[in-house]
């Protein structure tokens, strides 16, 4: 789920090698719309966390690499951020991360039952199996490998969870204040909040916005 195409699984073969030098994450790489598309790509810490510092000098690492590689035909947008709060779930091992919390999950194919679409609570991942208690009644398990999209609903209790462990976005960050904390190393860097169109699930509060 961190990248579904052909081409988005190319991307994150080319910069995964920069973000493991910046001790960075890759969570999702997505190309969004056709003509003069924007090339999202979402990344943390492993604690979750995410500087607007880290999305600068990620989106600087990776800019030589797409250059270079020239992916994309034509014209592109590049928008470097963190998850946000209520952020997808891309990876096994993240929805462990998260019991308690409520989640939204699609399937690629349908279960032999012709369910696609799961709404519920996580109650624990193990093995790759997500287990969910669903909004509409009963249970349900669900292999995280058959995901097309899933993210965390945005909840009180989420808000509260993500601040607790310093995982909440940087509220209000305006262009200047943004120049102050990276000092000389700050280079046309706008605070941004993506929206792809799929149920807000990519609320990142800061991104790092380029063209070729």
């Amino acid at each position: 789920m961190r990248a579904q195409s052909e081409l988005e699984i190319r991307i994150l073969d080319m910069i995964e090698p920069e973000a493991k030098a910046l001790g960075l994450d890759v969570v999702r790489v997505r190309i969004i719309g056709s003509q003069s598309p924007t090339l999202q790509i979402m990344a943390e810490r492993p604690d979750g966390t995410m500087t607007v510092e880290s999305c600068a000098k990620f989106s600087r690492a990776i800019s030589p690499v797409l250059e270079t590689e020239d992916p994309i035909a034509g014209e592109y947008h590049l928008e470097v951020s963190s998850p946000g709060i209520d952020r997808p779930l891309t990876r096994e091992g993240d929805f462990a991360k998260w019991v308690g919390h409520e989640t939204k999950v699609e399937l690629g194919t349908p279960t032999p039952e012709g369910r696609k679409r799961f709404h519920g609570w996580i109650v624990g991942e193990a093995d790759g199996v997500l287990e969910l208690t669903l909004k509409d009644g009963g249970e349900a398990k669900v292999i995280v490998a058959d995901m097309v999209k899933a993210h965390l609903m945005l909840t009180d209790k989420l808000i509260q969870d993500a601040r607790a462990r310093g995982q909440a976005p940087v509220a209000d960050v305006e262009e200047d204040e943004i120049a102050e904390s990276l000092g000389d190393d700050f280079d046309d860097v706008e605070v941004e909040n993506i929206d792809d169109g799929l149920d807000a699930e990519a609320d990142g509060p800061v991104s790092d916005n380029r063209s070729r």
